[in-house]
Formats: C-alpha cells, structure tokens, sequence
C-alpha cells in the first residue's frame, strides 16, 4: 500500500516543479533584498531629496509596516482567490513600487512608492512558500524549503553588498530599478509554469478580520520598531502597541465566531503548530538581534570599518546557504525527526552565539568570532527550513496561504523584538556601568559617552564597558534561543509520539492544483 502511494506520488509531481521553485526563489530574494539595501543608500537619498531625519525612518519603515501588517491577509486572500493569481498580482505591484522609487522625485514620492513595494512584499512572501507546499509531495518538501530558506539568507545577506556596488557606479535610483527585470522576468514566467491552486470552500473575504489584523500587527510592529530610538516606556511605543494589541485580540475572537475565518484558530491546540511556532519566533530573535549586535561588536570592539564589519557577517550567511542547497537539513530530517532536527540546530545558534561573545574579543582578533559565526550559520541552516516546514505541514493545504502568512508574521515580528529586547539589554548594562568606570553621567550610546571623554584612558575603559555589555546582550540572546528552541523540541516531539499512536488521525482534504 504504502508503496503504491509514492508511486502515485512519483507520478503526480510535476516536471516544472524544480524551475518552478527557481523563479518562486528569485521573487523571494528581491523582496528579502530590500529590507537590507536600502541603509547604504541613504546618505545619498538624503542629499539628493533633501530629506529630513523623520523622512528616512519612514522610507525605511513603510516597507517593513506594510509588509509586516499585511502577512496574514495576503496569504488568506492567496488561498481564497488563488495562490498563482496572488503572485503574479504581488509581482507586478512590486516591480511598479521599484519603478516609481527609482524615479522619485521627492522624500513623501519615495516613502509612498516604499509602501507600495510592501504590499507587494506581503503578497510574495506568503505565496512563495504556498506555492511550494502545492508541487512538492513530502519526500522533496524538505529540500525544496531547505533552497528556498537558502535564498532567503543570500537576499538578506547581499543587500548591503548589492547596494554599495551599484552606488559605486550608478544613482541611488538603480538599488530600485534593479528590481524591475526581475519582477517582469518572474511574473510571466509564473502565469506561464505555475498551477493555480486556492481552497474550495470560504470564497466570501474575511473584510473585519483583515482590517483588525492590519491594525494589529501594523501597531505591534511600529511599537517594536520604536523602542530602540524611543525607549520601552516612550508614548511612540505604548499608544500604538496597546492599539495593535487590542487589535489583535479583537481579531481573535472575530475569527472564533466566523464560519470562514482567515486563520483557524484552532490551529493552536495543535502541538506540531505551537512548537514550529516557537521555534521560528526564536530563530528569527536570535538571527535578527545577533546580526544587530555583531554589526557594532566588529566596529566599536574589534574596530572594523563598516564595509570590512559587513564582509565579515558573510561567513554567517554562506554557511547558511552552503549546509541549505547541499540538503543538511533534508538529511537529518528522515533519521532524527523534526523535533530533533530543531533541537540541535537551536542548540547550535545558542553555542555559536555564546563562542562570539565569549571569543570575539580583540585577544582573539577575529578568527575566534568565525568559529562562531559557522557554528551559528550551521545551526540556522538545520532549524528554519525544519521549522518552515513544521509550521506548514500541520496546516491543511487548502489554508498553505494562511499557514505561510503565519510563518511569515512570525519571522518578521521575531526579527523585530530580538533587535528591540537585546538592544535594550545591550542599552542597559552599557548605561550601568559607564558611571561605576568612567565617572560621567548615563547617556544613550557609545558616541556620546566617547564625546564626554577626556583622555585615552577614559577612552578605552568606555570601549571597555561597551564590550562587557555587547557580551552579556549575546549571552542573553543564547540562552533565549536555547531554552525557547529547546520547549519547541519538546512540544514537537510530544506531537509526533501524538501522531505516531495507530488510532488513525483524520488526513486533511487535499486540494488538487488545476493546470494553469
């Protein structure tokens, strides 16, 4: 029996599937470029529009909001209307967003055409995985997210590195106008190679539970994003994410009401979910804050120039997508299980963050930070594409749109509050300390208490204070990762021992994906 279903399955896959998943993965990959390349640019972007402090943060947070808050309605309209459909529709807004920014003639020109290019985001970031559930059975799933997570690390890895080489050559309009082949290039070959696939049942639009989770998610993030500059307790933080929370919480029990909602939440009560949720939100914690902190642990402790420090996080991301297209995780995945493939890739995270923060000091210089940079790249390579497809295996695949909104919102908002918590931590053992050893008064950063020393000794006891607090942030940030990655384990494998008792668990309705 079981052999007669994976010849079924041999014979259902689709021959296109494998450049199917090359174009899904390029659209991915402009869109994960331009959360990065746009910092490089801004010197020049200010000059040339004449551009204010709070039009820069907008230029760089419009994208982020828009992208951010429309995760979970973009994958629910995707499995609704149809997933192919989604795509091509989050292409062509893309491409049109990019345009319009590289021509933009003035900052509120750009920030609008920035938000444009997000809601283009939104439609591709969930589609993409979507799509990937729909073509591949479960023996290829595995491989086919382990290259899709590969590519994910390259865009955002290379923004910085893209964006310096065309400003090098070119006006600050070709980091946009890059995008636009490529958006052309994908969206036909999409409405020419891709199946079109959506959910036979709930054709009606959840319109209030869009709104609310726009609201939701919209405020939340803006919160997050504010509590670096404007600190946890700043009206900019507490006003919009108390309205994002109450949001949310609307939106939750709107969705327990409705007999279409856009996210079932009764997925909640489904172990495997909870744990490959947890899971991601605390892979995402740990990537996005360590990356915040090794970026000033290479400048302001072992003394790099930015470019140099930027060079030196590549290690992080081509380990990432070496152990990824060679099929680490695929690999493990059969004899370990999901569960503990997540296990030892968190525990990795956990042990390279920790040898950073421990060797990454100047006795060490800075081989003793490459040691943990591909211990960390090692761990992120087995635990994202395991949980990416934790998180959509416990979904039915008439709800892949939803259930890659979901994966999507999780990443994004557990980027955003590593960032802000191990920011804050790193703000206030640095704030701690600078009085005990220097003698000044607390101050916000690095600059400033620099700014208020006077003589080198004062200098290096600063520097000093910096290190010990960039260590401990680290060290925080480990222990996190480790226990969260390490109860998302245990959730996992209380659902596999679930699923592998013989009492014959209900499969889900599959949905067969009509040819294009």
């Amino acid at each position: 029996m079981q052999a007669a279903q994976a010849a079924a399955a041999t014979v259902a896959r689709d021959p296109r599937r494998w450049v199917i998943l090359g174009v899904i993965c390029l659209a991915q990959f402009v869109v994960l470029l331009d959360n990065t390349v746009l910092n490089v640019a801004i010197p020049s972007i200010n000059e040339e529009l004449d551009a204010t402090i709070a039009d820069t943060q907008w230029m760089i947070n419009a994208y982020a909001l828009l992208q951010s808050g429309l995760l979970l309605t973009a994958g629910s309209l995707s499995d609704r209307y149809g997933r192919k459909r989604a795509l091509t529709v989050g292409l062509v807004l893309f491409g049109l967003g990019s345009l319009a920014a590289a021509y933009s003639q003035s900052a509120p020109q750009l920030i609008a055409a920035r938000a444009g290019m997000g809601i283009g985001g939104a439609l591709l970031m969930t589609t993409t995985l979507a799509v990937i559930m729909q073509i591949f059975d479960d023996e290829e799933r595995p491989r086919a997210i382990g290259v899709w997570a590969a590519v994910s690390s390259i865009g955002f890895a290379a923004g910085p590195v893209i964006g310096g080489a065309f400003l090098a050559h070119f006006w600050w309009g070709s980091i946009f106008l890059i995008n636009v082949p490529i958006a052309v290039i994908s969206a036909v070959t999409v409405v020419l190679l891709v199946p079109e696939s959506k959910s036979p049942a709930g054709k009606r639009p959840d319109l209030v539970g869009a709104v609310l989770s726009t609201i939701g998610m919209v405020g939340i993030v803006y919160a997050i994003i504010s509590i670096p500059e404007h600190g946890w307790t700043s009206t900019r933080v507490l006003v919009p994410g108390l309205v994002g929370a109450v949001a949310l919480t609307a939106f939750v029990r709107w969705e327990t009401r409705i007999p279409f909602p856009m996210l079932d939440m009764g997925l909640f009560r489904n172990q495997r979910f909870t744990g490959a949720i947890t899971g991601g939100l605390l892979v995402a914690f740990g990537m996005a804050g360590s990356l915040f902190l090794l970026t000033q642990h290479l400048q302001f402790v072992l003394g790099y120039s930015p470019l140099d420090a930027g060079l030196r996080t590549a290690p992080l991301a081509l380990t990432i997508v070496a152990l990824n297209l060679w099929g680490a995780g695929a690999k493990l995945l059969p004899r370990v299980g999901t569960s503990g493939t997540i296990a030892l890739g968190m525990t990795l995270l956990a042990v390279g963050l920790c040898a950073v923060a421990l060797l990454g000091n100047p006795s060490y210089g800075y081989g003793g930070m490459l040691v943990g940079l591909l211990v960390m790249g090692g761990g992120i390579a087995l635990a994202m594409p395991a949980m990416a497809n934790a998180i959509m295996s416990a979904i039915p695949p008439e709800k892949a749109g939803a259930g890659a909104g979901v994966q999507s919102t999780v990443t994004e908002f557990g980027g955003g509050l590593g960032v802000a918590v191990l920011g804050a931590a790193l703000n206030a053992r640095f704030v701690t300390l600078l009085p005990a050893v220097v003698g000044i008064g607390a101050v916000g950063s690095l600059q400033e208490a620099l700014a208020q020393t006077l003589s080198p000794q004062a200098r290096e006891q600063v520097l000093d204070a910096f290190a010990d607090s960039v260590r401990l942030s680290q060290l925080i940030g480990a222990a996190a990762v480790l226990v969260g990655g390490l109860l998302a384990a245990l959730l996992l494998r209380r659902a596999e021992r679930a699923e592998a008792t013989p009492a014959g668990t209900p499969s889900s309705t599959a949905e067969s994906p009509t040819s294009a």
